[in-house]
């Protein structure tokens, strides 16, 4: 038999007894509102007078525990029950153990033979998961990051509030239940990190002192050079101030760069035509030359009077003696008186005219002796 129902006949042979007697009692303070967390422990006490024979406790109208002067009477193992006497009044408490989401309801404590019952209302809240579902974080540092905290299963939605930890520009977080279900919330961190550390989602329970929290690290990493290109990145003005300021300085070197290059060019070019032509001047110049030596070279071998400078003296030497007769002949002619009339003395007879060439490498002589 199970045991909700072992106290049945004791609670009817009671409630006969003090019906019977007509005895009058009340009570004097009735049970208060508590609000428990699922699982742990609910309290509640009820104060009557002296004379009192059966007190009863209900939850949600169905009796779970009876107490009576000598001992308590109970029905489920969940409900026990103390006693204490203060200033001549007798304080019974139903205690309820490991309290079930179904428990929250209506406490009443009455008592047999009064008009007289007082409740109060139990209110059970559930604390379920939390979790930062991206687990350790590792963010680029002074760009914006979002960090999500879910709280799942609680009873009511929990208050979510966030511990950061770490070196920030700028934070803000948005909380609130999740679309799709009810009975779990959700909050957004959006932050700017500028440093290593830690990040605290916190759960609080509305009316109770409980919270739950669940930390992450945050590792903070230097930007990369493609990340400029990313879109949806921004970048602060300062950096787009130099990056403009460089591109325009980079731009007037290659300009630079290429009227150096452009101006070398030309000027090689210059140099090199130059060159060319100078050689071609040269090569026309030693061809002319040559000719001209070549033609020197045949008038000479055509004089029979040319001969080298040894033969040359040696042939002057043999003339000599005519030389020196004709000098001698020419001064005797001109000592001679002029006559009434001019007559020219022949010469001598059977002498020849002798005549030479008298040549050089660049100077032809005509010599004729007489």
């Amino acid at each position: 038999m199970d045991s909700s129902w072992k106290g049945i006949p004791a609670v009817l042979v009671v409630l006969a007894g003090l019906a019977a007697s007509g005895s009058s009692y009340q009570i004097i303070e009735g049970p208060k509102n508590a609000t428990v967390l699922e699982g742990s422990e609910a309290r509640f006490n009820c104060t009557v007078s002296q004379g009192w024979r059966l007190i009863m406790w209900s939850l949600n109208g169905t009796v779970v525990l009876s107490i009576t002067p000598t001992e308590p009477i109970i029905t489920n193992d969940r409900f026990t029950s103390a006693s204490y006497e203060e200033g001549g009044n007798s304080i019974s408490e139903m205690i309820i153990h490991d309290v079930q989401l179904g428990d929250a309801g209506i406490i009443k404590c009455s008592l047999q033979n009064s008009d007289r019952d007082a409740s109060a209302f139990l209110s059970v809240q559930v604390m379920g998961e939390l979790l930062i579902p991206r687990g350790n974080l590792v963010v680029t540092e002074d760009e914006p990051c979002n960090v999500t905290c879910c709280a799942l299963g609680w009873i009511p939605l929990p208050d979510i509030s966030w511990n950061i930890g770490v070196l920030v520009s700028q934070s803000s977080h948005y909380s609130g239940p999740e679309p799709n279900n009810l009975q779990s919330a959700v909050s957004v961190l959006t932050l700017t990190p500028q440093g290593n550390g830690t990040l605290t989602c916190v759960a609080n329970m509305k009316g109770l002192l409980a919270h739950k929290s669940v930390t992450v690290n945050l590792t903070v990493v230097q930007p990369s050079m493609g990340s400029i290109d990313k879109p949806g990145t921004s970048l602060p003005t300062w950096a787009i101030v130099l990056l403009a300021v460089s591109l325009s300085l980079l731009l007037i070197l290659i300009i630079i760069l290429i009227i150096i290059f452009c101006c070398c060019y030309i000027s090689g070019k210059e140099k090199k035509e130059s060159s060319y032509q100078s050689q071609i001047r040269n090569s026309a110049s030693m061809k002319t030359n040559k000719e001209t030596s070549e033609i020197n070279l045949k008038s000479g071998s055509e004089n029979s009077a040319y001969s080298p400078d040894e033969p040359r003296t040696a042939k002057l030497a043999s003339l000599s003696p005519e030389s020196s007769e004709s000098s001698a002949l020419e001064q005797h002619r001109n000592r001679q008186p002029h006559q009434g009339h001019d007559h020219q003395r022949p010469g001598p007879v059977g002498r020849p005219q002798v005549s030479f060439i008298m040549t050089s490498p660049r100077t032809v002589r005509n010599v004729t002796l007489v």
